[in-house]
């Protein structure tokens, strides 16, 4: 099903910004990471972590499947289809794989989200779960440059679907190349 030109660019401008914010929160996220691990006053640290918990769930989640529900109208909605290109199938499972492994590290952000506004809570506390933040942030950042690279250079090669559909719409005179 194709999209009308504006649809199209309405969808891929919504897309663009829900994947640069993602990205922009992740990089927030790291930094805020960073400093609430170096950090030695115990006020700094405890609004780093407090900040985190909120950025985390009220930015960066709803950010992210924003970008992936984007993204999947988008594909479909063109030429380029959701599974009919490796890269648009990678950027794909890059993209669930990276919003199954948000989920997964939001309870430790709200954990120590919330060990931070204890009252007993020193700057000294967590420190393995502290730099475990920075090094899956940092990672996270990683990751969403490699799904932003494959938007922009679009590796040639279909996927075998993508050849199937390419054969039953434009017949042609031999067979397609699995390039």
């Amino acid at each position: 099903m194709a999209m009308s030109p504006r649809a199209r660019k309405l969808a891929l401008t919504a897309h663009v910004t829900a994947s640069v914010g993602w990205f922009g929160a992740i990089a927030v996220f790291l930094a805020l990471a960073v400093t609430g691990l170096v950090a030695r006053d115990a006020v700094t640290v405890r609004s780093v972590y407090a900040a985190m918990g909120v950025t985390g769930w009220y930015v960066i989640v709803p950010l992210c499947f924003a970008s992936l529900a984007t993204g999947i109208v988008s594909a479909v909605g063109t030429a380029w289809g959701l599974l009919r290109h490796y890269w648009v199938t990678v950027k794909l499972a890059i993209t669930v794989l990276a919003t199954g492994a948000l989920l997964l590290h939001m309870p430790p952000i709200s954990h120590i989200a919330d060990a931070s506004a204890a009252p007993g809570w020193t700057g000294d506390d967590l420190v393995g779960l502290r730099t475990q933040l920075v090094v899956q942030s940092g990672a996270a950042l990683l990751v969403l440059l490699g799904a932003t690279a494959l938007s922009v250079f679009k590796p040639q090669g279909r996927t075998r679907y993508g050849l199937r559909t390419l054969q039953s719409t434009a017949p042609h005179a031999g067979p397609v190349p699995l390039r």
